[in-house]
């Protein structure tokens, strides 16, 4: 049963915030206040890292956590879900900064939200569910792996160098650290790292992401240890500004902007599916969710953030926080706003290398080891897809990785259920059980029965054609098609010609159990109209092979 989308009106009613909403937010208030703060514990130190990994700073990260985190709360499709900056984002974007500058990302920013909402327009969510979990798991552990190599120099307490791929640059930044070691940034990486990952699995209620960068930061300050930090943020959200728009460079930063548009509809969309399934009672609207997604990131450049998603491990801490509406959501960001209102200080003395500790923890947690070992194992065709998807995320970049995945799990999908389609000879006895021996010997030698299983389309017309045309020593061919599950212009069209060569070796052709949208399709492209003229086309196969028994005797 397919769902019906309201149109008009209607249809821009359903994407807005409503009763719904309200009633969701009455439910528990108390524990959405908790679950909130819990998240903004878990957030902070998360916003910092990927705002300075964005290549905009941290300030960038926090101001995004704020205002894309409250509008995608209050206008987007799940009740469950925690907007920011999110590593993957960071993978798209360093290449803009690079090669256009902070100006190019907030103005990729706002053109991506723009495409967003017209996605939201178009009710094109719901095909998000359609890609293989092959893919997902591929440029996820893709996109983990880039993280990291992203953070390499920071990990070595080195500036970021240069370079455009990211596998360059951490081999850069290797480079230059064995000529000079300093064992301390990597060892405050490592440790944070650890602390985050043993906490996350021996005390998982307990926020060490942020307890762990408080204490490496005092470590820091007590010894001096003189590593790279921050540095100094503003006391606030900037000041709205549009300075960043410049119409000339619209066309160059298209391709960013569909790529970011992209990134953030799949990641938002898969995000709140995994809400709902560690929910109860809980159903996202998709097109929802890519319109909140949409305001979120035409608003955010304008304060000077970076492009925004929903975050998986942030929502999660959600969920298991006992969030139960948006307002779970909403107080995270107003706890962050506190935050750089109150503490922007503080935060600017924590040490870049630890911030890299968290972003290597959260890339471990990224990776589903176990998921990946079981698509590996599963179908050769799922083995291809999540290599090849990973592999192409980490050499070229992740949009070409999703574009080439979609293709080549398309053609693997169509190549197996090309192969899965039979055109299958069966016995006249199954339909004619009251003949006599005598008749059912002349049925078999001269008649034959070839019954279509599966979609005769254009991945497996053509087998089909030189399977039935190779038919010989008979004087009547039926084609049983009411096992035919898709039927499409190429397979008409090679069903016509198949008829046409039969008919022109002499062999009669009977066509029987067309299904009647089928029968549209090969009446709307004109296929073989004489049998439909001569009654050649039969609502059963048994009454085709009386009247081929007919045409037989008369013979």
């Amino acid at each position: 049963m397919t769902e019906q989308q309201p149109k008009g009106r209607g249809r821009l009613r359903s994407l807005l915030p409503g009763p719904a909403d309200l009633h969701a937010a009455r439910r528990s208030p108390g524990r959405d206040l908790v679950a909130g703060l819990t998240v903004a514990v878990v957030a902070l130190p998360l916003a910092l890292a990927f705002g300075v990994a964005s290549g905009l700073g941290a300030e960038a990260g926090l101001t995004t956590a704020v205002i894309a985190g409250i509008i995608a709360a209050v206008f987007g499709g799940s009740n469950l879900q925690i907007s920011g900056p999110t590593g993957a984002m960071t993978v798209v974007l360093l290449p803009v900064v690079h090669d256009f500058g902070a100006q190019g990302v907030l103005l990729v920013g706002v053109m991506a939200g723009i495409i967003l909402v017209a996605l939201a327009v178009s009710g094109i969510g719901r095909a998000v569910r359609l890609l293989p979990t092959s893919l997902i798991e591929g440029f996820t552990a893709g996109i983990a792996v880039v993280i990291v190599l992203q953070q390499v120099p920071s990990m070595l307490g080195l500036d970021p160098g240069e370079g455009e791929q990211v596998w360059a640059i951490a081999g850069d930044a290797v480079a230059r650290w064995t000529t000079d070691i300093d064992v301390t940034p990597l060892l405050m990486t490592l440790g944070v790292a650890a602390v985050i990952l043993l906490g996350a699995r021996l005390l998982p209620a307990v926020p060490a992401s942020i307890l762990v960068i408080i204490v490496a930061t005092l470590i820091a300050e007590f010894f001096d240890l003189g590593l790279p930090t921050i540095g100094a943020i503003p006391a606030g959200i900037p000041a709205p500004t549009a300075d960043f728009i410049d119409l000339s460079a619209v066309a160059a930063l298209i391709p960013s902007a569909l790529a970011v548009a992209a990134l953030a509809a799949l990641e938002s969309l898969l995000c709140a599916t995994v809400a709902d399934s560690m929910s109860v009672n809980e159903r996202h609207d998709p097109d929802r969710e890519l319109l909140g997604q949409g305001l979120a990131n035409i608003a955010v450049p304008f304060f000077g953030g970076v492009p925004a998603t929903a975050a998986i491990a942030r929502t999660a801490v959600n969920v298991r926080a006992g969030a139960r509406s948006r307002i779970a959501a909403i107080t995270h960001s107003l706890v962050l706003l506190v935050v750089i209102y109150a503490a922007s200080g503080l935060v600017g003395h924590v040490p870049l290398a630890a911030l890299a500790g968290v972003l290597l923890a959260t890339c471990v947690q990224m990776i589903g080891f176990g998921s990946i070992w079981a698509f590996v194992r599963a179908t050769r065709a799922d083995a291809i897809v999540l290599i090849l998807t990973f592999a192409i995320t980490v050499a070229v970049d992740l949009v070409t990785a999703v574009v080439v995945g979609v293709i080549v799990a398309a053609l693997l999908a169509l190549g197996s259920v090309s192969r899965s389609a039979r055109l299958e000879q069966v016995p006249l006895e199954e339909d004619r059980g009251d003949h006599s021996a005598e008749e059912l010997a002349l049925l078999s030698d001269r008649i034959v029965a070839y019954r279509f299983d599966g979609p005769l389309f254009f991945g497996a017309a053509h087998r089909f054609l030189l399977e039935l045309t190779g038919v010989s020593d008979v004087d009547v061919v039926i084609l049983r098609m009411s096992r035919i599950s898709t039927l499409d212009a190429t397979g008409a069209t090679i069903l016509d010609d198949a008829v046409r060569r039969l008919e022109a070796r002499g062999i009669a052709v009977l066509i029987s159990g067309v299904d009647p949208v089928h029968s549209r399709v090969l009446r709307t492209l004109d296929v073989a109209p004489h049998l439909r003229e001569t009654g050649r086309v039969f609502e059963h196969t048994p009454q085709a092979i009386t009247y081929a028994r007919e045409l037989v005797a008369g013979r």
